[in-house]
């Protein structure tokens, strides 16, 4: 491949090659080359640009020793405890002669109400910090019911109830919203007793209305508040806005319903949710997370060849029919059913490498319902994390898929294989807006590969930056010489910034496209095309490389590939894009294709049970008896 930009600021191939062949120790030779072509840097943090300096920089005597800057952490999650909620306000503060509230008009029930709050004084009710300081707020300034109308319960109400009752249709919890619903009204009841049961149901039907509401728009957990790979803006409820907007409506179902996301993939998850809460366990269930290579042993593979043995077709049941007849029981993986996992692996679109793995489990057994009850639960969590409409155009990576669309008006228009971070420099979960796409690109080397991977090497080698193809700026962007810094000065913070100019060997490939975010990440072509071949594709640094830029490079600027092909003759170059196209660097091990049928993926990064240990410490800090 000839590479037709700046001739001057090109390295050859081969030139590069000898450097790092000629008196280059080769453990750091080794880890220059993959450097330099996209692969194999270990603990460095992705991107263009350096992330911020830990918050704690290690002292480094002298400027030497070894020191490393980490990536993000995953953290226990603790939910915000409960607070009993306070009706002091409500029962000793004067009435106003006016209500506070100018839209607030008094009921016939208003002077019952501003009688029965009195009986809240010894009423033990608990709920969320913000949704306390809003109930209380709320009913200071509109001092009348909501959810009773004379001595009985209104329709408001019955519909609110029926609501909350369904919430697991959501993937949430019933118990979360649970009100005690007072008897239907009788002639023969105490009036204040009467009034009592009213008022208490009044205060706890609008704490778990506004629970319901507020888990239904932003989700049950902070994701932010469980690892730094998750970035989420806030999704801001107005609580008050919501017990008015109930107050003044009879569509309280269609209010409440519309708090959830409102977006076909949501849909489609609740219909899967429905479907698998009603279905049967799998027949047979095989572990998941099998390991097997050929000459081990496992109770599993049995399991495994009756699978096989029940769906075989006419060509596989002619060349292997006999063999898992055979070893049907075999506990033993001998080398008579290697063909028969190679041939079945291939069948399924994998490469039949023979090792059987979750993927060939997957592939096989399928996924236990349990697992798909967690994943679609999990998913439907982490929707709720996003807009609502999740725009169109749009694109959508889902690592777990290892895949990337553009989708426009419903239809995906190009669908292509992604590698994204490995398991030790994770691809964050967050969503941005598409900016430009630059051609034939400069890499800025991150601050953690400078110094993880690049410092030791430059002390003892100063100038080797210059021979490679980099260039070396200072703080105020004068280009000096690599060898002309004494880097046995520095430690985790250095002055200076490093990129690779445009070649056959950049690490970005021809291409990038740029949303810019704090976690420096972005998609873009990649010189190492084996990787696309690989069933599992966690394998850079944490940005997303594309098998098809060109083509993602095309759909986001509005043009065609041959445009983009053309711009790639010219050099270096950056183009704007001028549409608004949301990009969601995603993370759903279940997730809908364009017709609604729901597909699962491996859980890489082992993020859906640590956001399931979210949601139980949650559930533990809701449960009455915590």
């Amino acid at each position: 491949m000839k590479f037709l930009g700046n001739k001057a600021a090109v390295m050859p191939l081969v030139a590069i090659t000898a450097t790092l062949t000629l008196g280059v120790p080769q453990a750091g030779a080794q880890g220059l080359f993959e450097m330099l072509f996209g692969g194999g840097i270990r603990h460095a943090p992705q991107g263009e640009f350096p992330p911020p300096p830990p918050k704690h920089k290690p002292k480094v005597p002298g400027g030497g020793g070894s020191v490393k800057i980490s990536g993000p952490s995953y953290y226990t999650y603790k939910a915000d405890r409960l607070v009993r909620i306070d009706f002091s306000a409500l029962t000793t503060a004067p009435q106003p002669a006016t209500p506070q509230d100018a839209a607030f008009v008094p009921s016939a029930t208003g002077a019952a109400f501003r009688d029965a709050i009195a009986s809240l004084s010894d009423y033990e009710l608990y709920a969320e910090p913000d949704i306390a300081k809003a109930l209380i707020a709320y009913y200071s300034a509109n001092p009348d019911f909501i959810w009773v109308s004379g001595t009985s319960l209104n329709s408001r109400a019955q519909d609110a109830v029926r609501v909350l009752g369904e919430a697991a249709s959501y993937g949430l919890t019933p118990a979360d919203y649970a009100v005690d619903v007072p008897a239907a009204d009788s002639s023969t009841a105490d009036a204040a007793a009467r009034l009592k049961d009213l008022v208490r149901f009044e205060m706890a039907l609008s704490a778990r209305v506004l629970r319901y509401a507020q888990d239904a728009q932003n989700g049950r957990v902070e994701p932010n508040r469980m690892t730094g790979y998750y970035d989420f803006p806030a999704k801001p409820l107005d609580l008050q806005g919501v017990l008015k907007t109930l107050a003044h409506t009879q569509e309280v179902r269609t209010y409440l319903e519309s708090r959830h996301p409102q977006n076909p993939e949501y849909q489609a998850l609740r219909v899967e949710l429905e479907a698998l809460q009603a279905s049967a366990e799998n027949e047979i269930v095989v572990d998941p997370k099998l390991l097997l290579k050929p000459g081990e042993t496992s109770p599993e593979l049995p399991k495994l060849l009756t699978l096989i043995a029940r769906n075989l077709d006419d060509e596989m049941g002619g060349a292997y029919g006999e063999v898992l007849s055979r070893l049907a029981t075999s506990e033993v993986y001998v080398p008579d059913l290697v063909p028969v996992i190679k041939a079945m692996q291939q069948k399924a679109g994998m490469k039949g490498d023979g090792v059987i793995g979750p993927r060939t489990v997957a592939s096989l057994a399928g996924t236990s319902k349990a697992d798909k009850l967690l994943k679609v639960e999990v998913a439907l969590e982490e929707l709720r994390w996003l807009p609502s409409d999740l725009g169109s155009p749009r694109v959508f990576i889902n690592q777990p898929a290892f895949t990337a669309s553009y989708i426009d008006n419903g239809e995906e228009k190009l669908k292509t294989r992604v590698v994204v971070g490995r398991t030790t420099n994770q691809t964050a979960f967050f969503y941005d807006q598409i900016k430009q796409v630059d051609f034939h690109p400069y890499w800025g080397v991150p601050q953690s590969i400078i110094v993880n991977e690049m410092l030791p090497r430059l002390r003892s080698d100063p100038g080797y930056l210059d021979r490679a193809g980099y260039e070396v700026t200072d703080s105020r962007g004068n280009r000096i010489p690599s060898s002309a810094v004494n880097w046995g000065a520095y430690g985790a913070n250095i002055p200076y910034s490093v990129r690779q100019q445009p070649s056959e060997a950049n690490a970005l490939g021809e291409l990038k496209i740029l949303f810019p975010n704090k976690h420096a990440i972005y998609m873009h072509d990649t010189p190492q095309k084996s990787f696309f071949k690989q069933d599992m594709r966690a394998l850079s640094h944490g940005c997303v490389r594309l098998q098809d830029p060109r083509g993602m490079a095309a759909a986001v600027l509005g043009t065609s590939v041959d445009y983009i092909a053309e711009k790639l003759k010219h050099g270096h170059s950056t183009e704007n894009v001028t549409r608004k196209i949301p990009v969601y660097v995603a993370y759903f091990t279940a997730w809908p294709d364009m017709s609604g049928k729901v597909e699962y993926f491996g859980d890489v990064y082992d993020r859906d049970s640590r956001l399931k240990q979210a949601l139980d410490a949650t559930e533990a800090v809701r449960s009455p008896s915590s």
